[in-house]
């Protein structure tokens, strides 16, 4: 089951009357889910930007060696069935 805090925040008031018109159009429960859902996309999108960042630095020719290698295993090392 998952956990919830309490927090304070502090919000623009043009984002505020959005958000709150989202919640009366039905888009979300609440204030509450709205925020939390918006918080969520944003890290799932830097966690997404971050991978790209990290593999971008990843030198494509050693990674295809590497799997090249992986591929050409011994099969005498596999057991028998």
């Amino acid at each position: 089951m998952a956990t919830t805090t309490k927090i304070a925040i502090s919000i623009d008031i043009k984002i505020l009357n959005r958000l709150d018109r989202l919640v009366k159009n039905k888009m979300f429960a609440n204030r509450s889910k709205a925020i939390q859902t918006a918080i969520e996309e944003k890290i799932s999108k830097l966690d997404k930007s971050r991978l790209a960042i990290e593999s971008a630095k990843l030198d494509k020719a050693e990674e295809q060696k590497l799997s090249e290698e992986s591929l050409q295993t011994d099969l005498t090392e596999w057991p028998e069935y």
